[in-house]
């Protein structure tokens, strides 16, 4: 049994749960279920968590700012996502650090779909899970979507296919890669976690690094930085190569307006985006392409029908969602987009963008090509919040680029854009910069600014 693999991890094992969230009180949950007289111990920065609720013997908590520093006392150590070790990684035996995608993925590993990036993981998975789902094959979803993989297990049978969204924090520590892997692209994110920015991209190769010569490994052949980390650290598994356009060493790619699977030599149309396309804009198309090139190799699908079941793909809220015509202005809410590739991705799918929001927390990101791009932009109005926004309007302003406000808060945000945006035209949100300063996350930004524009207009 596959399951037995994971305990077999953890059985008489002095275990930690680092971070007790809604993944570690999973693991919690998972470990108790199955080893119930297991020793525990739970650590977490947060000392609000309420302890006596566990009536639980065989369980103690580290709480507190020195939650990190019991580490080295544990065999077994499974972290939640968002717990960053950069600090003291060179302190500690990083072979006990595991995780639930990395005891997930050795036990699960043949049955799933892995899918990261730095941006697009979100849309291409939920689409790949869509489509087999239309397919009728027995599939499941989980991961970086919010749902912990160790909740899901007891949906997945013999025959279940597994969609996985993974977060670079996922792989980070991983021993096992999924039997076909996705790599959409890798941008400037998450510097804040990483010792350095080639940290953050080696984990995000983790989700090809550990494949056998049985796997499968998709990849966008048009990004530098994944083909670098291919040069240093050749797979083992077989390529399946994606493009945003025609390429000789692609499987899947856009061209001439149409969808296009190439096996060997031989060329195959697939489709041609129309009206009711639910995905606006190129870099959706690239998406779209690395989803067809994932579901390529399994078997019995008939990928020609992809066309009959993409149109009733609903897409995900915060990605160019668009809220609707407020006194002659359309709104759109595109929070996911946290740096600035994705940022100018949105404006150039949108087109008629007037007014832009920008600004977040601040991680340090490099703007000065992203504000040289706007340069000679037809847009008239850029709205700057929080750290990241003081910063990017400098740039702009260095740039020669006029009408540019700075706001205290979302509230006049609104109020700035209902005033300035031309009639017709779009005022888009699409920061380029992180929420933790104002928001828990991204969803929490998209769903507040959403209801100042209804509640404004």
């Amino acid at each position: 049994m596959p399951i037995d693999i994971i305990l077999k991890r953890l059985i008489n094992k002095k275990i930690l749960i680092l971070g007790f969230g809604r993944e570690g009180r999973s693991t919690y949950a998972f470990i108790r279920q199955h080893l119930p007289q297991s020793k525990l111990t739970v650590a977490d920065k947060n000392t609000n968590i309420q302890t006596t609720d566990f009536e639980d013997s065989n369980l103690d908590f580290i709480l507190g700012d020195n939650y990190l520093e019991a580490i080295n006392d544990f065999d077994v150590v499974i972290k939640s996502p968002g717990i960053s070790l950069k600090n003291i990684i060179d302190n500690i035996d990083k072979e006990k650090i595991s995780s639930q995608t990395d005891l997930f993925l050795q036990a699960f590993s043949s049955q799933c779909i892995g899918v990261t990036g730095t941006k697009g993981k979100s849309t291409t998975s939920s689409l790949i899970y869509h489509l087999l789902s239309k397919f009728s094959l027995n599939v499941v979803f989980g991961g970086n979507i919010g749902v912990p993989l160790f909740d899901i297990i007891d949906n997945i049978h013999s025959d279940t296919k597994i969609v996985l969204e993974l977060s670079s924090h996922q792989l980070e520590f991983i021993h096992k890669s999924p039997h076909i892997s996705l790599l959409i692209n890798i941008f400037q994110e998450h510097l804040d976690h990483y010792c350095s920015y080639l940290d953050y991209q080696k984990a995000k190769y983790n989700i090809a690094r550990y494949q056998t010569k049985d796997d499968f490994f998709v990849y966008n052949i048009e990004d530098e930085r994944i083909l670098n980390l291919i040069k240093e650290n050749p797979f083992l598994s077989k390529a399946l190569p994606f493009a945003s356009k025609a390429n000789s060493d692609a499987v899947a790619y856009f061209e001439d307006n149409n969808f296009v699977v190439k096996n060997n030599v031989e060329r195959q149309i697939l489709f041609s985006p129309d009206k009711d396309f639910p995905l606006e804009g190129k870099h959706n198309y690239t998406n779209v392409s690395a989803a067809v090139a994932a579901i390529y190799p399994i078997e019995n699908i008939d990928i020609h029908k992809i066309k009959d079941f993409i149109d009733s793909f609903v897409p995900l809220a915060h990605r160019l969602e668009k809220l609707g015509k407020f006194d002659g202005i359309t709104f759109y809410n595109d929070s996911i987009s946290t740096i600035p590739q994705a940022t100018i991705a949105a404006v150039e799918a949108l087109q008629n963008v007037d007014t832009l929001i920008l600004g977040g927390m601040d991680r340090g990101i490099d703007y000065q090509q992203f504000a040289a791009y706007f340069r000679n932009s037809t847009l008239h109005n850029f709205i700057f919040i929080g750290q990241a926004g003081k910063r990017m309007m400098t740039l702009f302003e260095q740039n020669g680029i006029s009408r540019l406000f700075f706001a205290k808060d979302y509230i006049e945000i609104v109020q700035i854009a209902k005033k300035h945006t031309l009639k017709g035209k779009i005022c888009l949100l699409s920061p380029a910069a992180a929420s933790y300063d104002s928001f828990k996350n991204f969803e929490e930004r998209g769903n507040y600014f959403r209801q100042l524009v209804v509640e404004i207009s």
